[in-house]
């Protein structure tokens, strides 16, 4: 756990994609960090769903963190609202500080940046590079094609069921965001959890 203010890491699209409960989904996990006065850090983007989460969690009076790497900067339109916004040389300093400013991490739908980053934070996990709760919110059954395939490479032989309980998986954001809090709960970490 970071000292102070509770810290989710979100990853996300830089789209908003097929279905208006994409949004809705990213907007209901900015409030629900927002409005517990704990801090997101995303990718820094005001487009997409990244846009989303970020703004509804300002909203709500979260504090807000972002980290984009200067080629994505006009791209992803850097956020300019937030309370910090870090511009960094590369994607993997980006990964690495937002990932050291984190106390959970959870995936919202988004592309193979998305599940770059997700599945680089469970990594870190396997190895033993960090400790905290991962989750993956599974709006509307996006996730469900990946959630089979990765019950295939345990049947298979190349992840361990404890590797893949790992993975925390919902489909309401507020209760896995709830979920993962209540894993990451140590002295420092918030103790309302019931609250929305």
């Amino acid at each position: 756990m970071t000292p102070g203010t509770f810290s989710v890491c979100v990853y996300c699209g830089s789209r908003h994609g097929a279905r208006a409960s994409y949004t809705a989904a990213a907007r209901a996990l900015g409030q629900a960090i927002g409005s517990r006065g704990w801090q997101l850090v995303y990718g820094g983007g005001q487009v997409g769903l990244m846009g989303e989460v970020a703004d509804a969690a300002l909203a709500a009076g979260g504090r807000v963190v972002g980290v984009i790497p200067e080629s994505l900067k006009k791209l992803e339109v850097g956020h300019l609202g937030l309370h910090e916004l870090h511009v960094v040389p590369t994607m993997h300093v980006r990964k690495q500080m937002m990932a050291e400013r984190a106390d959970a991490f959870i995936a919202l739908p988004g592309g193979i940046g998305t599940l770059e980053e997700l599945y680089e934070v469970w990594t870190w996990r396997q190895l033993g590079y960090h400790d905290q709760p991962i989750g993956l919110l599974n709006v509307d059954g996006y996730y469900d094609e990946l959630l089979r395939f990765m019950a295939t490479t345990v049947e298979q032989g190349f992840l361990s069921p404890a590797q893949h309980g790992v993975l925390q998986v919902g489909t309401d954001p507020v209760q896995l965001l709830l979920a993962l809090a209540a894993l990451a709960r140590g002295s420092d970490a918030p103790d309302d959890y019931s609250r929305v």
